[in-house]
């Protein structure tokens, strides 16, 4: 089958080229997919994508007036593409779930260290020989309250991990984990409990209709004055609005994220010369107590290995005539 691999970067070219096995006929472009490059398609049957890719509806049928007809997403998120018209349309789609949870659960972590602990700041003033230890004062997460929202397969591993450091933990997900609360003491509580009560929260979920704005003016509120929010999930999941105001008024005390409400055309791309015309991401960086990495978390190489192998392994199937078990259907669109 011959593929099209949109966004692809260089540092998991050596994965995807391993997975692919010399199978399938491979290349691969660094464009992201929109309503532009829908026109490199030409001539594939598969394609797959990343999570920045844009798979709306205009670009669906334009991808399918080409030929596509399958669509593999480097990703476990499938928010960028509007699966329902996907499958209106004759097209199948699949994902690569559960790819990376211990590695976006631990940068969770390290962007909780990072922040608290004020190591971005004591890296940069011992680089300039500055060995003061004023503005460095952090606090123990030992025996701290720790908010997980969303307990799937990443929340789960962070919730560990915040049980390894003395933590208790508050969750908040529709679908209870009895493992969980059993082995870790945990405790699901209403959101308003895990906002109000917990010193640290840890955002976990999918962007779907019901968690867009998760965190709004009303929850931050509701937050300790010294909170740390942390976001590995989705950009959307937080209005960004809001939470720059908190950040201004001093509603919660920090911010870590990997994540951004608006990353296209500025994510995964160097700006360092020209700069960035998004004024409320440059508001959100000139916090001292914000810190913001460039949607990183899944690089890792045991990520990058079974995001390749995943994407694959649909590709596989497809060509086949079998159904993936990743495969997207009806139910998935948003």
């Amino acid at each position: 089958m011959k593929v099209l691999v949109y966004s692809s970067k260089k540092f998991e070219l050596p994965y995807l080229e391993k997975a692919n096995k010399g199978g399938h006929t491979v290349t691969y472009t660094q464009d992201a997919l929109d309503s532009n490059t829908a026109i490199k398609a030409v001539g594939h049957e598969a394609i797959a994508i990343f999570s920045g890719d844009d798979a709306s509806l205009l670009v669906l049928e334009k991808l399918r007036d080409l030929g596509v007809k399958y669509i593999a997403t480097r990703s476990t998120g499938h928010n960028n593409i509007h699966v329902k018209s996907a499958k209106r349309l004759g097209l199948k789609v699949a994902n690569a779930p559960g790819y990376a949870p211990h590695a976006i659960a631990e940068h969770a972590v390290g962007l909780l260290l990072a922040l608290n602990r004020k190591i971005i700041l004591a890296n940069t003033q011992v680089q300039q020989y500055n060995f003061l230890q004023d503005k460095l004062m952090g606090f123990n997460l030992h025996q701290k309250k720790v908010g997980i929202v969303g307990t799937g397969n990443i929340g789960a591993v962070m919730a560990k991990i915040m049980h390894g450091f003395g933590c208790s933990i508050l969750a908040h997900d529709p679908i209870h984990n009895p493992y969980l609360a059993n082995q870790y003491d945990l405790h699901y509580v209403s959101m308003e409990e895990l906002c109000s009560q917990s010193d640290i929260i840890s955002l976990h979920v999918p962007l779907v209709y019901e968690t867009h704005y998760l965190i709004n003016a009303r929850l931050l509120a509701m937050m300790k004055k010294k909170v740390v929010l942390i976001n590995t999930a989705r950009g959307a999941v937080v209005d960004t609005k809001a939470l720059i105001d908190a950040l201004e008024n001093g509603q919660i005390g920090g911010y870590a994220t990997d994540v951004y409400e608006k990353e296209k055309g500025v994510f995964f791309k160097d700006h360092s010369k020209g700069g960035i015309k998004d004024q409320q991401l440059k508001k959100l960086l000139s916090f001292p107590n914000v810190l913001l990495t460039p949607h990183q978390a899944f690089i890792t190489g045991e990520a990058l290995e079974n995001i390749a192998k995943t994407t694959f392994y649909n590709i596989d199937c497809w060509e086949l005539g079998v159904k993936s078990d990743n495969e997207l259907g009806f139910e998935s669109a948003m």
